[in-house]
């Protein structure tokens, strides 16, 4: 099996290349090629029996897709994406990166397609930002897509791609819209919801994060760990149950800021929360008000996808993935 992650350089590229390595298999095969695919040199980890290339490229360049399809891989993770609060920012880049770099991936896959049979499995990764306000209290498998943020837009019109696409057997598509992930290892980056990581990571560790929104403000969130969960299944799960409706509102939790808070007070005390600042932010608060709050998640339950239930469990997730199991002392 050959398998191609684009966006590889990303936290959670690289969580899912290491995830990989470590199985040494997919579906049950063993996995003879990887191919890790970014805008950056993603880095090259250590694999006996398995070949492993990197590749600095830009999705957004034309005639770069097909050198990533040429070798006719098994399954393609499309991670690669401008962040929510980038792309409103910068509208050429979102809608280059967003739009045109992954509907060049699927013309790339229907053109190999031509001279030879070949349907791969394509993982996309959409976004719960493909909805939009008004909501209701939860949001079910039947809810419309009103995107009102240009990412969101981007990420909607890729998963009608992906649908139709695999309608025409070009692919055979799985769109996973994922959750807010969090805590979200490293610095912090351009995404208008990394405030949600943030004020958990920094005082968990003795340093200062703002909270640019209420502790009102409610959001629907899953870990890392659970996000490379959510792609590994996504890349071997039985289609067929899925019929047209190609992508997934993924698993996850449904809390407001003051819960998270409150979660970190019960593992790491008062004084890390004290180094939570205060700081409003109209735009932030604007945005993060027109975001889905609660889910059902019916479908994606029903076909096996698994997240946390507490921020208790994905703060404790986090210090056992990136703090070595325990909090500085």
């Amino acid at each position: 099996m050959n398998i191609v992650i684009i966006g590889a350089a990303g936290m959670v590229g690289r969580k899912l290349t290491d995830a990989l390595v470590a199985s040494g298999t997919l579906v049950g095969k063993q996995i003879d090629g990887l191919t890790l695919v970014d805008v950056v040199e993603p880095a090259m980890p250590q694999a006996a029996g398995m070949t492993i290339r990197t590749r600095a490229v830009d999705i957004a360049d034309a005639g770069v897709a097909a050198t990533l399809i040429a070798e006719r891989p098994d399954v393609i993770f499309h991670l690669a994406a401008i962040v929510s609060g980038e792309a409103e920012l910068d509208f050429e880049k979102g809608y280059a990166i967003n739009l045109d770099g992954t509907r060049y991936l699927f013309e790339a896959i229907r053109q190999a397609g031509q001279s030879a049979p070949y349907c791969p499995r394509f993982v996309f990764t959409s976004s719960i930002a493909v909805f939009g306000a008004p909501f209701p209290d939860k949001i079910g498998d039947e809810f419309f897509q009103t995107p009102r943020t240009s990412y969101g837009t981007q990420k909607a019109i890729g998963e009608l791609l992906l649908a139709d696409y695999s309608r025409r057997g070009f692919l055979d598509g799985v769109g996973i819209r994922l959750p807010t992930i969090c805590i979200r290892p490293g610095k912090p980056n351009k995404a208008a919801s990394g405030f949600f990581s943030s004020i958990l990571r920094e005082p968990l560790v003795g340093l200062e994060a703002v909270l640019p929104v209420s502790e009102d403000a409610r959001h629907w969130h899953a870990s890392p760990r659970a996000a490379v969960g959510f792609l590994i299944h996504a890349a071997h799960m039985d289609t067929a149950s899925l019929g047209a409706r190609r992508s997934l509102n993924m698993p996850g939790l449904s809390a407001t800021v003051g819960e998270q808070i409150e979660a970190l007070r019960r593992v790491a005390g008062d004084k890390a929360v004290a180094l939570i600042r205060r700081e409003p932010d109209a735009m932030t608060t604007e945005m993060v008000e027109g975001w889905a709050k609660d889910f059902y998640a019916s479908r994606a339950l029903s076909l096996g996808f698994r997240a946390e239930s507490s921020f208790d469990e994905i703060i404790a997730i986090h210090i056992e993935d990136e703090l070595g199991g325990e909090l500085p002392k």
